[in-house]
């Protein structure tokens, strides 16, 4: 299971200070489309790596930045431990072992620090931005989640009385995500094998938590699709080939209706979920299969799986793929390896297929990926 993953790499990484030799920051005749963003986690100083998405998809690396703050050391097993808002404008990153939330100013070229901010627990490990609403997620004990303002100028304001408590004070959380419209925010609770849905008032504070038993074990990465679709990978302890993926469709209420029951992927620890702007392709990655699972999505919610055996691409033997991120248009899909730490790039075919562009090197110990 991710806990007990041994993050190995090939990079020399001394003091915060990554060696660029290793990557080679030749000039480009390709024009730059976006950029992709993983952090170190280091527990001594955390950095952001930046690397320029090329118009053919491929990555080229641009530089690190420092948040200010310090990493756990290790992996998180959660997701969205970095995010970009709407408009790309702001890319928020946790700290897990300072407690604190840096925000970036994304300019066309570099990324600027706007200044960081107590998470309002302990260990934050998730967050997600609808408009200027923001929630972060708190591994620590006791678990919870704790609201905040994003200004014009990247400054997070706490809301007061914000701060909700999860199930329980240790639950093994993995992500927290508002639903399209922002009206709903959800949790997943590994250890409990629940799924939490908070409704979001006028006010930015949450209603009473609506508590769902998961219909498979160990619910762990999710992502929405249209019609408040949402789509929860299902690690099952980690058990060899009986990972799934469950569908439901979320009330307003916050309960939670059961679409497709477990549909299995055949292979090891699916932990991450992705869904394509379309609403009709999702995505896991599968850390113990070094694979990429796809699923095509009903109009109900319905999953059909896309290749019989679950591989519908592959990341390097070995490489344990973590976090996965769409670039803004769709086009490519990319997916963090924990093992073998790189960055593994695939252009998305018809029907959904996946066709490798490459790979390239992330820090020992990298968690998180956002794109634009």
């Amino acid at each position: 299971m991710l806990q007990r993953t041994t993050f190995v790499g090939g990079l020399c990484l001394l003091a915060a200070t990554w060696c660029m030799p290793a990557f080679g920051f030749d000039k480009d005749d390709r024009d730059v489309a976006g950029a992709v963003y993983t952090m170190t986690n280091a527990a001594g100083a955390n950095s952001v790596m930046v690397y320029d998405r090329l118009d053919d998809g491929t990555l080229k690396p641009s530089g690190m930045v420092s948040t200010g703050g310090s990493g756990s050391g290790s992996g998180l097993g959660t997701q969205g431990a970095m995010v970009l808002n709407n408009s790309n404008r702001w890319l928020l990153v946790v700290n897990a072992g300072s407690g604190d939330i840096t925000v970036f100013d994304v300019k066309h070229d570099r990324l600027e620090s706007a200044g960081r901010f107590p998470s309002g627990g302990v260990m934050p490990v998730s967050i997600t931005v609808k408009g200027r609403l923001v929630y972060v997620l708190n591994a620590g004990t006791p678990n919870n989640v704790t609201g905040f303002v994003l200004n014009n100028h990247g400054q997070l304001t706490p809301i007061p009385a914000s701060t909700r408590a999860l199930s329980a004070p240790a639950t093994g959380p993995a992500e927290v995500e508002f639903s399209p419209d922002g009206d709903l925010l959800v949790v997943t609770e590994k250890g409990t094998n629940l799924i939490d849905v908070f409704p979001v008032e006028r006010s930015g504070l949450l209603g009473p938590r609506v508590s769902t038993v998961s219909h498979g074990l160990t619910p762990f990465g999710f992502a929405f699709g249209k019609r408040n679709q949402l789509f929860v990978s299902e690690a099952f302890g980690g058990a060899t080939n009986a990972s799934a993926l469950s569908s439901y469709v979320v009330h307003e209420d916050g309960s939670l209706m059961l679409v497709t029951g477990s549909a299995p992927t055949h292979q090891t620890a699916a932990c991450w979920s992705v869904v394509d702007k379309g609403g009709r392709l999702t995505y896991t990655t599968n850390t113990g299969s070094s694979s990429i699972s796809g699923f095509h999505i009903g109009a109900g919610g319905e999953l059909t799986i896309l290749n019989a055996n679950g591989v519908t691409g592959a990341t390097p033997a070995g490489s344990a793929p973590i976090d996965e991120a769409f670039s803004n248009d769709g086009r490519f899909l990319y997916a963090l390896t924990a093992s073998v730490t790189g960055i593994s790039g695939f252009r998305v075919g018809p029907g959904g297929s996946l066709h490798s562009i490459g790979d390239v090197v992330a820090p020992a110990g990298a968690v998180g990926l956002a794109v634009r």
